[in-house]
């Protein structure tokens, strides 16, 4: 993972380059100190997944292209195969695998997300990134906390929220949960 790191943060640094701009400026778009967003240019710190999308969906380029260095193609249709996804791991506890990465200007974020379960975790990290976002509960149970509200989700359960609140989860019991989330501006 820490490879992974370095190579997204040359992509974001090669991103901002070619735009020429600060890295103020991207930090100030995705709302850290640009301290932080350095850090990130230089692998020594991660980025999650929903500040990406609001990096790629800012300054014109797609996810993918941050995330796996590779820029969709398919025009008309885009086929994944079972277990075939573009996939990253972005921590040790979550896996990521796009199921829209190879569609050219896809206009919506669609992943599988697994995550480990934490024993005795309590405390959720949480985010929020623009428009809206469907989660769907494949295997497993997750605990799931948005704009103040806390709630359980199991298997074949599914939420549509406003992402812009903070919401994060976690995986209940000693399972992964594994979902499909789907994210649109």
């Amino acid at each position: 993972m820490d490879e992974q790191l370095k190579q997204i943060g040359q992509r974001l640094k090669g991103l901002r380059d070619v735009l020429d701009l600060t890295a103020e400026e991207v930090a100030e778009t995705i709302g850290i100190d640009v301290e932080k967003y350095l850090k990130i240019e230089e692998g020594e710190s991660d980025i999650t997944i929903s500040k990406l999308m609001t990096i790629a969906h800012k300054y014109g380029v797609s996810t993918e292209e941050l995330i796996f260095a590779e820029a969709p193609h398919m025009k008309s249709y885009c086929v994944v195969r079972k277990g075939q996804g573009m996939s990253i791991e972005r921590t040790k506890a979550y896996k990521y695998q796009s199921l829209v990465g190879g569609f050219v200007n896809h206009k919506a974020d669609v992943f599988i997300v697994t995550v480990e379960p934490k024993p005795g975790a309590t405390t959720i990290y949480k985010n929020a990134h623009p428009g809206q976002e469907f989660n769907l509960v494949l295997e497993g149970s997750m605990e799931l906390y948005i704009g103040g509200k806390t709630m359980v989700l199991e298997e074949g359960d599914s939420i549509y929220f406003d992402s812009s609140k903070p919401h994060g989860m976690l995986a209940k019991g000693d399972k992964p949960v594994k979902f499909l989330a789907f994210t649109v501006e």
